[in-house]
């Protein structure tokens, strides 16, 4: 079971959380702010954080900066209210998903279970590595190139631009993409969307505000290409 990094202040929530994942069969290591999560981050080793926003200290867009500075380790924020303004800096700052607090241990594992499953990208026909331009994407060991230069990729970052490379000039409604990249199957946030793409776009474009690779069509959503 994967390996869960918890980092939450609110002491009801940590110990409920911490219990729920650990009857799961999960590893949990829980601490209380911000230091604490990026002391235990080399020590611990964990799959996958559990990250507050609002922590004392160094507060949670932080930790999850520094956290997405040093690697691809998957972020799911935790916040209690679900159209603060604090998700969308979050999500800028590299979180994967979130998780509107208080939320039920199965909800919160099948969210962990969505973010670490493996990539199964669509069009199996399609050639285990593709160039798209000084764009490298290797389907079978899930790394992408620039120019020669490999990407730190989110996962989610990493699933999008899967999902969308699969099946280059077909559009994909956002609400599309929080389907088969988030596997949100109810009416999802389109913020977990958009704030991917801006990412994604800062990493493989050459000029993030005329994007080659991630076009939008107003209206109607994303798309990969044409070139």
């Amino acid at each position: 079971m994967p390996r869960v990094l918890l980092i939450e202040d609110d002491p009801s929530v940590r110990e409920g959380v911490e219990l729920g994942l650990r009857r799961r069969g999960h590893e949990v290591a829980a601490v209380a702010s911000g230091e604490e999560g990026l002391a235990a981050l080399p020590l611990f080793r964990p799959d996958l954080v559990l990250l507050d926003l609002m922590l004392p200290g160094v507060n949670g867009v932080e930790v999850c900066r520094r956290v997405r500075d040093a690697g691809q380790l998957p972020i799911i924020m935790l916040t209690a209210r679900g159209d603060d303004f604090d998700v969308v800096i979050g999500l800028e700052a590299g979180a994967d998903d979130y998780i509107v607090k208080p939320a039920r241990t199965e909800v919160i594992e099948a969210r962990i279970r969505a973010v670490l499953r493996r990539i199964d990208a669509p069009g199996a026909e399609r050639p285990v590595v593709e160039r798209h331009g000084e764009l490298v994407l290797d389907r079978g060991g899930l790394t992408v190139t620039k120019a020669g230069r490999t990407l730190a990729l989110a996962p989610s970052e990493l699933k999008l631009l899967l999902h969308l490379s699969a099946a280059p000039e077909q559009v994909f409604s956002r609400q599309q993409l929080l389907e088969h990249v988030w596997e949100h199957s109810y009416h999802g946030d389109a913020r977990l969307v958009d704030a991917c793409v801006r990412r994604l776009r800062n990493k493989i474009e050459d000029q993030p505000g005329v994007p080659r690779y991630i076009q939008t069509l107003r209206g109607f959503g994303y798309r990969f290409g044409p070139l």
